[in-house]
């Protein structure tokens, strides 16, 4: 299992990286995007699995008949944010690989049909939305919502996919499919420290935070930066500048995570007042309550700044993904599971940890309409969305394991 394992990282492991950052542009309907489907096709033909790719561009390698209903399914995704780590998403579908490689040296029979899944552009880097392939699966995202979206140089996403080779016209819910899913099991590298905390290689997620997008155009008035006097200045940047640091003081009021990590100026020159500033803010909280504090908070604060300032002020949501809470019956399996199993053995928190994440998977988006539930695999630095995210080999080992130990319970007893 280590060997396989370790052949299937150092395959993936080159396409899409970037040079420079020694991080990953995996991005939605490109040439990397298109490299990673490939390896994904190679990989579950190796393994003698049915391979197909539905409506919404998300891929399926099937072991067992998939009309036959109550399929355990498991996976990931392999596209990456700007400069991403080599971690996020990619380790649950080489996990779920390694996983079906371990059940079958181990001569397990299975009982129930099992697919691994690579969900399409999970991150949004591209255009924005988070989640998209398992979002239109789930018609949590409109056919015609999908068609407004835009990438930065204004290329729709039907005509990515068209370029790309698939049919956009083809997009949209998919409740056949979901009604055959019995239950969906995504492994997935911690984005923090709570394992690396508590001393455990594994744990089992409790909920994902409610989070959202939300997008400021900050207007005001192009001028030159060298000859325009302080007081007649209609400087946007100001007003965003200030923006961000209410965004941080509300963020730490509510105990919840806020930030501004996009940007877009224009005309974008040295010496020139900006005319439109346009940021994105990504909100987060345990619970709505905390959630709706910060993003009311921070809009008030940004609307005062932007009156003093002359600015004018646009605010839009992009996107929104309510709490999730994981299907208790199943979130409570995986944790008998793994407390009766090797791999899940406890560490010296003397239990399999059960703990909520601020991240957005595809397995809570899906959590609506089939039983869903998330294994997490530690992370030392709790670094994530950047190239030094990291985990360590023993326990990347440990989770397939754990993995494996899931499947064979839901699968093949």
């Amino acid at each position: 299992m280590s060997e396989t394992f370790h052949a299937m990282w150092r395959s993936l492991r080159p396409l899409g990286r970037s040079a420079a950052s020694g991080g990953y542009r995996r991005y939605a309907w490109t040439d990397a995007d298109a490299d990673c489907r490939l390896w994904f096709r190679m990989q579950a033909e190796a393994r003698r699995l049915d391979v197909e790719t539905d409506r919404n561009g998300n891929q399926w390698a099937w072991l067992g008949d998939p009309t036959a209903g109550d399929a355990v399914v498991t996976g990931s995704h392999l596209d990456s944010v700007p400069d991403g780590g080599a971690f996020d998403g990619p380790l649950g579908v080489v996990s779920s690989f390694a996983a079906l490689d371990e059940l079958r040296a181990r001569g397990a029979s299975f009982k129930r049909p099992l697919a691994i899944v690579n969900f399409g552009d999970e991150e949004g880097a591209r255009f924005g939305l988070a989640c998209v392939g398992s979002r239109l699966t789930a018609g949590r995202l409109t056919k015609e919502q999908a068609y407004e979206l835009r990438d930065g140089d204004g290329v729709g996403l039907p005509q990515a996919m068209e370029a790309a080779g698939y049919d956009p016209e083809a997009i949209g819910p998919d409740p056949e499919r979901l009604a055959r899913i019995g239950a969906f099991v995504e492994l997935h590298v911690e984005q923090g420290r709570a394992l690396d905390l508590s001393g455990d290689a594994i744990g089992v997620a409790s909920s994902i935070w409610p989070h959202g997008r939300w997008r400021y155009d900050f207007a005001g008035e192009a001028n030159h930066a060298g000859t325009t006097r302080l007081v007649d200045r209609r400087d946007p940047m100001l007003t965003y500048a200030e923006t961000v640091l209410a965004a941080r003081r509300e963020a730490e009021l509510a105990g919840a995570v806020a930030t501004f990590g996009k940007i877009a100026v224009e005309p974008n020159g040295v010496n020139a007042i900006p005319s439109l500033v346009r940021g994105w803010l990504d909100a987060r909280a345990a619970d709505q309550e905390a959630l709706d504090a910060v993003v009311a908070g921070v809009e008030t604060a940004a609307r005062d700044y932007a009156d003093r300032h002359g600015i004018d002020l646009t605010v839009v949501r992009e996107s929104f993904t309510p709490v999730v809470d994981f299907s208790h019956a199943l979130r409570d399996e995986l944790s008998r599971i793994l407390s009766d199993s090797a791999a899940g053995t406890p560490g010296p928190s003397g239990k399999v940890p059960v703990l909520g994440t601020g991240a957005g998977h595809d397995a809570g988006i899906l959590s609506e309409s089939i039983p869903t539930a998330m294994l997490f695999v530690r992370n030392p630095t709790g670094v994530s969305h950047s190239p030094a995210e990291f985990a360590a080999e023993d326990d990347c080992l440990a989770g397939v394991r754990a993995l494996a130990d899931v499947l064979e319970e839901l699968a093949c007893r």
